[in-house]
């Protein structure tokens, strides 16, 4: 018995289009690897995409995969995530069920693959509202149930997750007695068996989500399963590299140099991570001229760079320093700053486009008191 264990494929996440392209090439190299190694089946464990709609072009593409997987007679089981979770069901992964393309099982019984192996599963939820269904589990008869078992989850584990502030539950709470628990929703890479429970397991992300996951994990990948032993699959289609600049006591001259004089980056994901005190402005970088021309692309992190003029400027890891006021003016400064801690706040889980403006824009007009 032989099969993949892939998670948090987060199709359609990135707003980059080379890197989005990138991420559906990654699903689909995943499912050539699939095919090639002949798995008897593959466990999708949550965030197929990255969103309960997606657009329809990744829609097109994700459904020629599934299709080549049920020509090789390779059946695809699948659990909604957080970020593909709908409450009322209406997400693309019930289209691709009704088409024959995939099966989900989130049904609170079992599943039995041609080969007996039992599947069972719960979806994730945004927020890890999830955690309460667990206690509404037929665990008595998920734990009865002999043969070798699968438990499919989407949710972090308090005993194993990386990081303190995730939300999770202890794993006591996932039934016991199964052989393998094939788990998504955190983006590291973990194996352990637990007495009663089994082999708890979390393949990563796919591809990485963002600056943070190119910056620590230059790639993504899957595991598959094979007479107890668990092979990962790295897929690597573009090189990273990382550039980390100090910007301490150096003029603007000196910076903008240190970049033209960048090499090594034709044809990689070039990541640019800047810390330090600049003495002067940011937009008197010029960043947008300095285009990296032969770069496959480029990524600047500036949330760690300070001035002179604000001791910290608060960005994140896009590109938005374009966006950004040419130059202070010392009566609406601190507005700036509020202005731009409103405009840097995050889609929430689960929170669509439209609402997510909708959000940011009452609390920017609100703080300017346009309407009063």
């Amino acid at each position: 018995m032989k099969f993949a264990h892939i998670a948090d494929c987060h199709i359609g996440a990135w707003k980059e289009e080379k890197l989005r392209e990138l991420n559906i090439k990654t699903f689909k190299a995943a499912i050539e690897i699939c095919i090639n190694e002949n798995v008897n089946f593959i466990l999708i464990c949550g965030d197929l995409f990255d969103s309960v709609l997606p657009p329809i072009n990744l829609i097109k593409d994700v459904v020629r995969l599934l299709k080549q997987l049920k020509d090789n007679n390779i059946p695809c089981y699948v659990i909604a995530g957080s970020h593909d979770f709908s409450l009322t069901g209406k997400t693309m992964l019930k289209v691709f069920e009704e088409a024959d393309l995939v099966k989900d099982v989130a049904n609170n019984g079992f599943v039995t693959d041609k080969t007996g192996v039992k599947i069972a599963g719960l979806y994730g939820k945004k927020t890890s509202l999830e955690i309460e269904d667990y206690k509404k589990l037929n665990k008595d008869l998920l734990e009865s149930e002999s043969g070798f078992k699968i438990f499919m989850f989407h949710t972090a584990l308090n005993e194993f997750k990386p990081e303190p502030e995730i939300q999770g539950m202890e794993y006591t709470n996932l039934p016991k007695n199964f052989s393998y628990y094939a788990g998504g929703h955190v983006h590291y890479i973990f194996d352990i068996i637990k007495n009663e429970y089994g082999r708890i397991v979390y393949p990563g992300a796919l591809f990485p989500n963002n600056f943070k996951e190119l910056w620590d994990f230059k790639s993504g990948g899957f595991f598959i399963f094979e007479n107890n032993n668990l092979i990962y699959k790295k897929i690597i289609l573009k090189d990273t590299l990382n550039i980390e600049i100090d910007i301490s006591n150096k003029s603007i001259y000196e910076i903008r140099e240190e970049l033209f004089n960048l090499k090594d980056y034709e044809d990689k994901i070039l990541l640019l991570k800047f810390m330090g005190e600049l003495n002067g402005s940011i937009s008197g970088l010029k960043l947008n001229e300095i285009t990296f021309k032969n770069a496959f692309v480029v990524l600047k992190n500036l949330s760690r760079i300070k001035t002179k003029e604000a001791k910290e400027v608060i960005l994140k890891e896009e590109n938005i320093e374009e966006q950004l006021i040419e130059e202070y003016n010392t009566e609406f400064k601190d507005l700036i700053k509020d202005l731009m801690i409103i405009l840097d706040k995050e889609k929430e889980e689960g929170e669509k486009n439209i609402d997510f403006e909708k959000r940011i824009i009452e609390e920017a007009t609100k703080h300017l008191n346009l309407f009063n």
